[in-house]
């Protein structure tokens, strides 16, 4: 089992940064890949960026704007959020995923809002 601890959203103008922070707990041994996700009213839940061993990806949507990045001392990844613009309003979720005897599983954070007015 994996516990996520999310925090740093808020309200923002457009312009604006935020930094938001998940830290991971639990069974963090087994993870293989941590990101980020977001959704947005009406909207499926969409990839924003992961670390994977391969490197960093991220959504279209956010690359320049966005960094994800992590410590691992602290178990936490950071994603740095800049240029923010109103469609960047969403849930942002932090996710973990492990891979144990073949299989993945997902892990979730409890979510953190970001509006961004314009």
């Amino acid at each position: 089992q994996v516990q996520l601890a999310e925090s740093g959203g808020g309200l923002v103008q457009a312009g604006g940064s935020l930094r938001l922070s998940c830290a991971a707990s639990g069974s963090i041994f087994s993870i293989n890949v941590r990101g980020w996700y977001r959704q947005a009213p009406g909207k499926q839940r969409e990839l924003v960026a992961v670390f994977t061993s391969g490197g960093t990806n991220y959504a279209d949507s956010v690359r320049g704007r966005f960094t994800i990045s992590r410590d691992n001392a602290k178990n936490t990844v950071y994603l740095q959020l800049n240029s923010l613009i109103p469609e960047d309003t969403a849930v942002y979720y932090c996710n973990a995923r492990t891979l144990v005897g073949g299989a993945f599983e997902d892990y979730w954070g409890q979510g953190t809002q970001v509006t961004v007015s314009s």
